[in-house]
């Protein structure tokens, strides 16, 4: 499911800012199995939505440069048929 997989890659992403361990651009879209283009439109979306995503050459990584969380999540949950009659 296309969906699910998009909310893991953001998830590992975070992951990898966080700790400073994106690597290059190509090498994150490695890590992530996306073009590097991907990255960039991925990393651009990301800071649309405030991220304050940094790029230091000399890190040769991505970070934060101030505090920041995400958290995206889905819960799945069986109906019971009480619970389906209310549709």
């Amino acid at each position: 499911m296309k969906l699910l997989e998009q909310i893991e890659r953001i998830n590992r992403l975070h992951e990898l800012i966080k700790h400073r361990r994106t690597g290059t651009p190509s090498e994150l879209a490695n890590r992530l199995n996306l073009s590097t283009s991907m990255v960039y439109k991925l990393i651009d979306e990301l800071k649309l939505r405030d991220a304050p995503i940094v790029y230091s050459r000399q890190l040769g990584s991505y970070y934060y440069s101030r505090s920041f969380q995400i958290k995206i999540s889905i819960d799945f949950k069986a109906i019971v048929e009480d619970e389906s009659q209310g549709f």
